[in-house]
């Protein structure tokens, strides 16, 4: 825990008082003491410290103020195909430490359709994950997750929309011939939409629906990876394209 992230509701005149698995892992993992200053955020607010007056195994005693922003967001949005349960919790903190800040869960021919009434998907269950990836990458604003259980009415119906706000839209197949670089040509400012299938990869139908909406396919090359190594990977190569827009590519 790189940060401790607290809710508004939970501050009264400066002070936090945490009894669950935060106040544990100040006391356990991180030996705080009284005195000591730790770095804290506000849920979709600023970011600050915190000055222990308190400390115990299962209770931690925080005066606290909030004075910087936090990290710019990403400008990558991720259309993901939803992974089974034990994997989306792993890839859905891996993507909050990460700074993107929208993610959209969609089905495909080859997700399994019990994936969608896993437990996982509850509200509770996705802040939770995503509240573990905002104190690993040291961030505050949640991102928004949605869920869309039916393909061809997310990609006909939400997907127009959304895609005429990202200029530059990727399609991750491990049959493309073309790199991500070749196909990457977004404006200094311009968003990114990037959609990664399930580790079955997309069927043909579904790679011409998003084509019809303006995506290139690009491949990683010759490997298939899983995709909670694919997700981070590409994330990462997309973010040092966006930061180094005229690389060679």
């Amino acid at each position: 825990m790189n940060l401790i992230l607290i809710h508004p509701h939970e501050v009264k005149d400066g002070v936090v008082r945490l009894v669950d698995r935060r106040a544990r892992h100040l006391a356990k993992i991180l030996h705080a003491q009284t005195g000591d200053t730790l770095r804290v955020g506000l849920l979709n607010g600023l970011l600050g410290s915190g000055l222990v007056r308190e400390i115990s195994r299962e209770q931690a005693v925080l005066e606290v103020t909030f004075i910087t922003l936090p990290p710019p967001p990403s400008r990558l949005a991720l259309i993901l195909a939803l992974p089974r349960p034990i994997m989306l919790n792993r890839v859905l903190s891996q993507v909050a430490s990460l700074g993107l800040k929208r993610i959209f869960l969609i089905n495909a021919n080859r997700v399994e359709k019990s994936f969608f009434s896993a437990s996982s998907l509850a509200p509770a269950a996705l802040e939770e994950r995503l509240r573990l990836g905002l104190e690993q990458g040291v961030d505050t604003i949640m991102p928004e997750v949605t869920v869309h259980p039916r393909f061809r009415p997310f990609v006909e119906d939400y997907l127009p929309t959304l895609a005429a706000d990202f200029p530059t839209r990727l399609l991750a197949h491990p049959d493309a011939t073309a790199s991500i670089e070749q196909q990457f040509s977004p404006s200094p400012t311009a968003g990114v939409l990037m959609a990664i299938g399930p580790e079955g990869g997309w069927v043909d139908f579904e790679v011409e629906q998003f084509h019809l909406q303006g995506f290139s396919n690009f491949s990683l090359g010759p490997r298939i990876l899983r995709v909670d190594t694919a997700v981070p990977a590409l994330i990462s190569r997309v973010e040092q394209l966006l930061s180094y827009p005229t690389e060679k590519r």
